[in-house]
C-alpha cells in the first residue's frame, strides 16, 4: 500500500482507509457478522491500510466495541479515528451534543469500548449550533492534554468552523462527504485543507456503494437498509443515476480497474492529504478498495470523471444528522 501522512505533521498512514461504520450500523442490519468484520479488520492492517475510522454514535456504541475487539492484540498497528457529537434520539434519528460535559465523559467512554489509553484522532462529528465551537473544541483539545487523543478534526464542517477551532487548538483533518456524486467539498473545503496541510478524510466515497455498480433498483438493497430513505435511493433516482456509473465503468475498462477503483483514484488525485474511507465488511471489497492505491488516472481519464453530471436527488432525506 502507498502511504502518505495524516495532512502535513500526522502519522503515516495508507492511501486508503478503512470506514468501519457499516460493520454494526446502517448498512444491511441483518448482514452482520463480527467476526468476518474482525477479520476484514485484520486483513485491512496486514495490507496497509491502517486508518480506521468509527464513532460512538454506530449502533450506538456497538462499532466502538467492535473495533476495539479487533484491536485486542495490535492496536500499535492502527490508526484509530473515532467522533463525538451526535447521539441517536430514541427515534432513529441522530441529534447534536456538542456540550463540553459531553464530550468530557464521552472520549472516556469511548476509549473503554475501544480497549485502548488513546485513540489517535478525535473528531467532532457535527458541530453544534447550540454551543460555541469554541467550547466544545476546548473540550475535545483537553482530551488531547491528558494524552487521550493525539489530535483532533472535523466533520462536515465549513472553512468559518474550520478556522474558529483552529484558533484554538490544530485541526489535523476535516471528514466530509466528497465523491463522483458529491462534490460540493471541492469548491472551497478541499482548497482550504490543501493550503493549510489539513487531512481531508472522503466518507461514503463511492456514493454508498452506488458508484461501485452495486444497485440496479431499489429492489438490490438489503431488507431495512438505510440507504432506502434517502432521496439517491429512491426509483426513479437509481435509474437516473446509472449513466454515471456506466460512464465510470468505461474509464475503468481503459485503465485496468472497476468502477469503484477508479472512482477511488480521482478522489487521491484531489489533494496530497486527500485519503478516502471506504467502508466495507467484505474481504473482496476490501481488497478491492486497496487496489486503487494502483489505479493510474491520466489527465483525460480526469477530465472526463470532472465532466460526470450532477447525481439525481439530494445527500440526505428530512432527517438529516
Amino acid at each position: 500500500m502507498l502511504t502518505t501522512t495524516l495532512g502535513d505533521s500526522g502519522p503515516e498512514v495508507g492511501v486508503i482507509g478503512l470506514g468501519c461504520m457499516g460493520m454494526t450500523h446502517g448498512y444491511d442490519p441483518h448482514g452482520r457478522d463480527d467476526d468476518v468484520s474482525v477479520s476484514v479488520i485484520h486483513r485491512a492492517l496486514d495490507i496497509g491500510v491502517n486508518l480506521l475510522d468509527t464513532a460512538d454514535v454506530y449502533g450506538p456504541y456497538t462499532n466502538e466495541e467492535l473495533v476495539g475487539r479487533a484491536l485486542a492484540d495490535r492496536r500499535e498497528r492502527a490508526v484509530l479515528a473515532t467522533k463525538v457529537g451526535l447521539e441517536q434520539d430514541g427515534s432513529g434519528g441522530m441529534v447534536r451534543n456538542g456540550r463540553p460535559e459531553h464530550v468530557r465523559a464521552s472520549i472516556d467512554a469511548s476509549l473503554r469500548r475501544l480497549r485502548t489509553d488513546h485513540v489517535d484522532l478525535y473528531q467532532l462529528h457535527r458541530v453544534d449550533p447550540d454551543v460555541p465551537l469554541e467550547e466544545t473544541w476546548g473540550a475535545m483539545a483537553e482530551a488531547v492534554a491528558a494524552g487521550k487523543a493525539r489530535a483532533l478534526g472535523l466533520s462536515e464542517a465549513g472553512i468559518g468552523d474550520i478556522e474558529r477551532a483552529m484558533a484554538v487548538h490544530p485541526v489535523a483533518s476535516v471528514q466530509s462527504e466528497l465523491s463522483l456524486w458529491s462534490r460540493e467539498a471541492l469548491a472551497d473545503v478541499v482548497p482550504f485543507c490543501e493550503a493549510n496541510g489539513i487531512a481531508f478524510l472522503p466518507f461514503s466515497p463511492l456514493g454508498r456503494g452506488f458508484l461501485a455498480g452495486r444497485f440496479r433498483s431499489a429492489d438490490d438493497l438489503p431488507a431495512d437498509d438505510w440507504r432506502s430513505t434517502t432521496p439517491r435511493f429512491q426509483a426513479d433516482a437509481i435509474d437516473a443515476n446509472q449513466a454515471i456509473t456506466e460512464a465510470i465503468t468505461r474509464i475503468g475498462e481503459r485503465v485496468g480497474g472497476t468502477a469503484a477503483q477508479v472512482s477511488l483514484a480521482w478522489l487521491r488525485a484531489q489533494g496530497r492529504y486527500v485519503i478516502p474511507i471506504p467502508g466495507t465488511k467484505t474481504p473482496r471489497y476490501l481488497d478491492a478498495n486497496a487496489g486503487a492505491a494502483d489505479i493510474k488516472l491520466g489527465a483525460a481519464e480526469l477530465a472526463e470523471l470532472d465532466a460526470l453530471p450532477e447525481a439525481v436527488g439530494a445527500r440526505y432525506g428530512d432527517r438529516r444528522p
